[in-house]
């Protein structure tokens, strides 16, 4: 009697790491071989819990060993699997810039057709299949002076930043330079020399940081129709992000800062 109970309760637990079939369709595009871009298709097995990333992963180990992609923490930190990431052929309402080591095959087949289409981060030049040459992106970030403008002279051991002041930065701190705000922006795609949400994202935090006396010469850099006003307010930014930041806010911040900066050099004021 007791193996017949057993029995009957080990039936009614769930079926586990059952293999389900899902469609990939990869962006396929090799320049030494290659006129056109193409997507192929590959029959992928997934179980709850399977990433997109592992899906490209099984591809690659299984059944097509040239396919090129990034990845290296698969932890959501690195920010080097960021690429376009949607339900079905066409580009759908779910479908964004996402990073692939975090996005669940599941959550994509729940929302829709089934068929996961995946494509490289755009605006950025095609080195092969899913792989962009980020020069660009790091370019414009380098132009903002991504490091802290310190005091003189320096501290021999270390600066003093209270909790406070350390919350000021909070957020902002966490931009892992995916690129996804910067493959979502219509601005970055008809203007190569635009800075990007990025790029002023991070000014925003070195502006904030109270270690950092480099204040006016940052507003200077990202102050022009190269910067803060080339930007068209689309939101795109906002909504990709996969750390959750809002570089669209940081923006809007950094533009107050701008026009009363000028305000005040208009009335005479240092």
């Amino acid at each position: 009697m007791r193996i017949s109970n057993f029995t009957i309760r080990i039936s009614q637990l769930p079926i586990r790491n059952r293999k389900v079939m899902t469609e990939f369709k990869v962006f396929r595009f090799d320049p030494e071989k290659d006129k056109f871009s193409r997507f192929e298709s590959y029959q992928v097995p997934w179980e709850k819990g399977m990433t997109v990333l592992e899906g490209l992963i099984y591809i690659f180990d299984n059944l097509d060993g040239s396919l090129s992609f990034r990845s290296s923490c698969r932890a959501a930190v690195c920010g080097s699997c960021a690429m376009h990431i949607t339900t079905g052929f066409a580009l759908g309402e779910n479908g964004k810039y996402r990073l692939a080591c975090n996005t669940l095959i599941e959550s994509l087949v729940k929302q829709g057709s089934g068929i996961i289409t995946i494509q490289p981060l755009a605006h950025l030049l095609v080195y092969k299949d899913l792989v962009v040459d980020m020069t660009n992106f790091f370019k414009n970030y380098e132009s903002i002076k991504p490091y802290l403008i310190p005091n003189e002279p320096i501290p021999a051991k270390e600066f003093i930043q209270s909790p406070s002041e350390r919350k000021k930065i909070d957020g902002a701190i966490d931009c892992i330079l995916c690129g996804a705000c910067y493959g979502s922006c219509p601005v970055a795609g008809t203007n190569p020399d635009y800075a990007g949400p990025h790029s002023i994202l991070k000014t925003l935090r070195f502006y904030n940081d109270s270690r950092d006396t480099g204040k006016k010469e940052r507003l200077n850099l990202i102050g022009n129709n190269y910067g803060l006003f080339r930007c068209h307010s689309v939101f795109n930014c906002q909504i990709v992000c996969p750390k959750k930041l809002d570089p669209g806010d940081a923006i809007a911040q950094m533009k107050k800062r701008v026009i009363w900066s000028m305000i005040k050099q208009c009335l005479g004021f240092s």
